[in-house]
C-alpha cells in the first residue's frame, strides 16, 4: 500500500520523538521513503544519526544551510513527497502551523507544502484540552489537514489522559488511508458507535446491548474508501478500526460535545445506541438500601444528537445518517424518525431478542430515504458497512 510512496517526516520536540524510530522503521518495512526534519527541540529526545540511520536518508534542520539549499531548497523540499507527516506535532508546531508562521525549516516546510498533511499531536494532556491547543485544532482541520490522535494513556510526566502520541502502526494504517486512491479520498467523514454509559452513582449506569461491531465496520470501510475518518465511540465491547481518529467518550452529552467539536465534515452517520435519558442528578456516592424502600431516580432526557446535527443552518454535513433500532413496525418507525430528526438517510434494523442483531455478528436493514425505503437482505455487518460506504461515497460525488 505504501511501496513507493514518499513521506517527508517532521518530527517535533517532546518525548513522544522516541516514536518516530519506530514509525520510521515501519514505514520503511513497507516500501515506503522516509525524508526526515528534525527540529531543534526534537533533537534533544532523538539524535540525528539514530534518525539517518533508520531513514536511510540525511536529515534536514536547518532553514539556512546553505549546502542544503544549494542542493535542494526548502521548497522543493516541501514538494517532492506524497505527503507531510508530523509526529510528534506538538502544541508549538500546531500553534504555528494555525497561524502560518515560517521561523524554521519545519514551519516553512509546512507553509510551503502543495501536498497532504497529517499530523500527530503529543502533548500534556492540559495543554492538549487548553482552548489555544483546541482553536488551533479546529483551524488546521477547517484547513484540511488530517489529524490522526492523540490517544488516551499514561504520560510521562504522571498525569492520564489524552495526549498521548499515536501508535506508529496506527499511524502507518492511517498514512495507507490517507494515500489510497478510493472514492471518499479527500472526504471526512464522522461516525458515532457503540453505546453510552448514563451514570447512576460511582458504580452503576444506564447502558444497553450494542457492542460497536457494526460501528467499527463502518469506519473500517468508510477509511478503506479512502475517507478520514473521526470515530467517536462509547464503551463499546468491539475495538475501534484502525486509521481513524478515535474519541472516546462514556456519556451522551460527551458524545455530542466530541461530534460537534470535530464538525465540519462532509458527512455525518450516527451508529451510536445512545441512551434517551439519565438520571437527573447521579449520586457521588453509591446507593444504598434503606429501610425506607427503593431509592427515587429522576430521569432527564438526554440530548439529540442527531435531530442537532441534522437541523443545524450553517456547517451542517451535505449528508447526514441515522440509525434506527427497532423492535416493532421497523419501517413505519423508521420513517416517522426521519422526519422527525431532518436527517437524509434512517438505516433501521429488528432488534427483537429473536434475531440475535445486537450484539450479533450479521445485520438485516432497511435504508429509508426521500426516495423510498431499500430492504437489504441479511447479511455480515462487514457486508453492510461496505454497502453503506458505497452508497455514502456515491451520494457525495
Amino acid at each position: 500500500m505504501l511501496n513507493g510512496k514518499r513521506i517527508l517526516l517532521i518530527i517535533g520536540g517532546g518525548i513522544a520523538a522516541f516514536k518516530a524510530l519506530d514509525l520510521i522503521r515501519r514505514l520503511r518495512e513497507r516500501g515506503a521513503s522516509v525524508t526526515p526534519v528534525l527540529t531543534q527541540a526534537g533533537s534533544e529526545f532523538v539524535t540525528p544519526l539514530s534518525v539517518s540511520a533508520l531513514a536511510g536518508m540525511k536529515v534536514y534542520r536547518d532553514l539556512f544551510d546553505l549546502t542544503d539549499e544549494a542542493e535542494m531548497g526548502h521548497i522543493q523540499l516541501s514538494r517532492s513527497a506524497d505527503l507531510v507527516l508530523v509526529a510528534p506535532a506538538t502544541a508549538d508546531l500546531m500553534a504555528k502551523m494555525a497561524q502560518g508562521m515560517a521561523n524554521d525549516l519545519a514551519s516553512t516546510l509546512l507553509l510551503a507544502t502543495d501536498t497532504p498533511v497529517m499530523i500527530a499531536p503529543a502533548m500534556n494532556v492540559r495543554m492538549w484540552d487548553h482552548p489555544a491547543t483546541q482553536r488551533n485544532l479546529a483551524t488546521l482541520r477547517a484547513d484540511g489537514i488530517t489529524v490522526i490522535g492523540p490517544n488516551d494513556g499514561d504520560m510521562a510526566c504522571g498525569e492520564f489522559g489524552p495526549g498521548r502520541m499515536a501508535e506508529p502502526l496506527e499511524i502507518v494504517a492511517a498514512l495507507e488511508g490517507a494515500l489510497r486512491a478510493g472514492p471518499l479520498a479527500g472526504k471526512r467523514v464522522l461516525v458515532t458507535s457503540g453505546p453510552t454509559h448514563e451514570p447512576i452513582d460511582p458504580v452503576r449506569y444506564i447502558a444497553n446491548r450494542s457492542s460497536g461491531a457494526q460501528g467499527t465496520a463502518l469506519g473500517a470501510a468508510l477509511a478503506a474508501s479512502g475517507a478520514e475518518v473521526v470515530f467517536v465511540t462509547g464503551p463499546a465491547d468491539v475495538a475501534p478500526p484502525a486509521g481513524v481518529q478515535v474519541v472516546r467518550v462514556q456519556t451522551a452529552q460527551q458524545m455530542l460535545e466530541a461530534v460537534q467539536a470535530a464538525l465540519p465534515c462532509d458527512a455525518a452517520v450516527f451508529a451510536a445506541a445512545v441512551a434517551d435519558w439519565r438520571v437527573a442528578s447521579a449520586s457521588d456516592r453509591k446507593l444504598k438500601k434503606t429501610r425506607d424502600g427503593m431509592p427515587k431516580l429522576d430521569f432527564a432526557e438526554n440530548p439529540d444528537i442527531l435531530a442537532t446535527v441534522s437541523q443545524m443552518t450553517q456547517g451542517r454535513p451535505a449528508l447526514v445518517v441515522g440509525f434506527a433500532a427497532e423492535t416493532n413496525d421497523v419501517v413505519e418507525n423508521a420513517t416517522a424518525k426521519r422526519k422527525r430528526k431532518g436527517c437524509d438517510w434512517i438505516v433501521a434494523n429488528d432488534v427483537s431478542p429473536e434475531t440475535g442483531i445486537m450484539g450479533g455478528t450479521e445485520n438485516a436493514v432497511h435504508l429509508v430515504s426521500d426516495a423510498g425505503v431499500e430492504d437489504w437482505p441479511r447479511m455480515g455487518k462487514d457486508a453492510v458497512a461496505q454497502e453503506l460506504a458505497a452508497r455514502i461515497a456515491a451520494a457525495l460525488e
